[in-house]
């Protein structure tokens, strides 16, 4: 009886679906994170009577045929690059991005990671590093005799210095964008990794044409919205039960044909 694995694919592809809308809830409090959603396809399908086929000498087609469905099946878990909201924290080295554009960080492989999360520190050489311990690229400075950091809407790093007047010019934070946002690779610690689907980086500082400006002393929430992940936390558990009674209620049929005699 096919409508025990239709339902079988049901079942597990909620399963997948509330997954993804747990880990959304989860990170309703991480600092820049973007919210996923999933994305179904239809199994094949079996044709029992193909739609066109001729179905007389005189040269007639059937109109429409007939076609059973045999399930869904999880295609893509597609996540929403849209702004989260702003939230003042006092920290000077704070930075959110108003925007497009990601911060960009270097691992301890020499690798280049994205970051929407601009929650930076400095390290004992002075080195402005995300919580991990990593290095923003390009690579920044402070001296220590620095009293103020400022950072402007273009990326423009200014230290003012004990005992001079005119600020020193740091560096230039630069951001990087993607043709395809999506296609980045989450790799974990609020950090994403190019792929051949995302495509290569374009840098440029910010403020640029396409690129998010600076924001000092802010961070961009998560873009969850609590009330629409319930809402659809909801539905999907709605759909794992009904896929569940057509287990129950094809398993009743079967048991009614077994005991024909």
């Amino acid at each position: 009886m096919r409508s025990l694995n239709i339902a079988a694919s049901g079942m597990l592809a909620q399963q997948h679906n509330v997954e993804v809308i747990s880990n959304n809830i989860a990170n309703m409090n991480t600092t820049g994170f973007q919210r996923s959603r999933t994305e179904f396809h239809d199994l094949l399908y079996q044709n029992l009577r193909r739609a066109g086929s001729a179905s007389s000498d005189a040269g007639t087609v059937v109109p429409t045929g007939v076609q059973l469905g045999l399930g869904v099946k999880l295609a893509a878990v597609y996540r929403i690059h849209e702004q989260g909201n702003m939230t003042a924290t006092e920290n000077t080295l704070d930075m959110a991005i108003q925007g497009k554009g990601f911060f960009q960080i270097t691992r301890p492989n020499g690798d280049i990671a994205y970051t929407r999360d601009g929650t930076f520190q400095l390290n004992g050489s002075g080195l402005i590093v995300s919580h991990d311990g990593f290095q923003l690229n390009p690579g920044l400075t402070v001296p220590a005799n620095a009293i103020d950091i400022t950072i402007n809407s273009s990326g423009e790093v200014l230290a003012t210095i004990e005992g001079q007047v005119t600020p020193q010019n740091l560096g230039q934070i630069s951001l990087a964008t993607f043709a395809n946002e999506p296609g980045l690779e989450a790799i974990g610690g609020n950090l994403f990794k190019e792929t051949d689907a995302s495509g290569n980086p374009s840098t440029a500082a910010p403020g640029s044409t396409g690129y998010g400006t600076i924001l000092q002393g802010f961070l961009e929430t998560s873009n969850v919205n609590s009330v629409t992940e319930i809402s659809h936390l909801i539905s999907a558990q709605r759909a794992y039960e009904m896929n569940s009674k057509v287990i129950t209620t094809s398993d009743e049929m079967m048991n009614v044909t077994s005991k024909l005699k």
